[in-house]
């Protein structure tokens, strides 16, 4: 029998059994190998905490119930395909499918993961591919003076897709200076808040916190722009906007995975995104975005944990093996 982690939308969770329903024709059957816990989103789901008016938003491609709970959610998984086309079967694929054993998906809903890149580190293609949206989003400039601010998965990964610009200054900021470790495995230069550089051209704002977003708008340039990525859940946050956010002329502007960016949008679709996720993930450098890692069967008691901000934890790997479906 297959099982399937469910929230119950009050802070805790539980394994369920799963009937899995026919293979048809255009469909795979997927064993899973490992899935990610998206730290920022599902442990916001975990504790109930997804507002009325996004409930429709934040639906996971393959979730089952509602918001806010029970709920099969998740969107990080991993697997071989065990039966479907014959150009698939054998093959390791992404999957934005909850955790869960094994599961029945349309043949179009898997990504096939690049030789080159290993299975467990596959689980950041759905990270790395809302860090993707963001630099395109965010349209850095040869040159420019940039900051990171929030050093978690996703905040990590846009810094590591900008290490690399040209002639950009970019720094990771955190207030934990533990993550000056992450920053420097990510090949970028790390700050605590306070000590930070200013006069930044661009700050990507990534903490989910106040503090953060208002320390961001600090470090700007007149003209400079911050690019929110955090989600807040249902928590108001208190925006800066006096001071001098209108004389040096200050820009806050969101970017969300859920929809291609506008400057690629008409020329790269959803798969085209993902693909290119993929192939950035065969640098082992990104290997530091996963700091913990658990069975299947253990995450009734580490999702908790995990929701109650244990620190040092990024993404959390859930590993699958075959005692977990009998």
């Amino acid at each position: 029998m297959e099982r399937a982690f469910w929230f119950s939308g009050s802070g805790d969770g539980e394994l369920r059994p799963v009937t899995l329903p026919p293979v048809g024709d255009d469909d795979v059957l997927v064993r899973t190998l490992y899935t990610g816990v998206s730290r920022g989103t599902e442990t916001l789901v975990f504790r109930g905490e997804v507002p009325p008016s996004q409930r429709a938003a934040m639906r996971a491609p393959f979730q089952e119930g509602d918001f806010p709970g029970p709920v099969k959610y998740g969107y990080l998984n991993v697997g071989v395909v065990e039966r479907g086309p014959e150009d698939l079967v054998g093959q390791v694929v992404f999957c934005l499918y909850p955790h869960q054993t094994r599961f029945v998906v349309p043949a179009s809903a898997v990504t096939p993961v690049p030789s080159e890149v290993p299975p467990e580190r596959a689980i950041l293609a759905g990270t790395i591919e809302t860090a993707v949206n963001a630099v395109w989003d965010a349209s850095p400039k040869i040159g420019d003076r940039i900051a990171v601010v929030g050093a978690g998965m996703v905040g990590g990964g846009v810094a590591k897709l900008l290490a690399g610009f040209p002639g950009a200054r970019v720094q990771l900021i955190d207030v934990d200076p533990e993550r000056a470790k992450i920053a420097e495995a990510l090949g970028v230069d790390f700050s605590t808040p306070e000590d930070a550089l200013g006069e930044c051209d661009l700050v990507v704002h990534a903490s989910a916190s106040e503090a953060g977003l208002a320390r961001s708008l600090e470090l700007l340039a007149p003209e400079g722009e911050v690019i929110e990525l955090s989600w807040y859940g249902d928590r108001r946050i208190s925006v800066p906007l006096g001071e001098n956010f209108h004389s040096r002329r200050l820009a806050i502007r969101s970017s969300q995975v859920g929809m291609v960016s506008p400057s690629r949008r008409l020329n790269r679709t959803y798969a085209d995104r993902l693909a290119l996720a993929l192939r950035l993930l065969a640098d082992p450098g990104f290997e530091v975005l996963v700091s913990g890692e658990c069975q299947f069967r253990e995450l009734p008691d580490v999702l908790p944990r995990l929701a109650a901000n244990e620190p040092g934890t990024l993404c959390l790997r859930v590993t699958y093996q075959m005692e977990d479906t009998r």
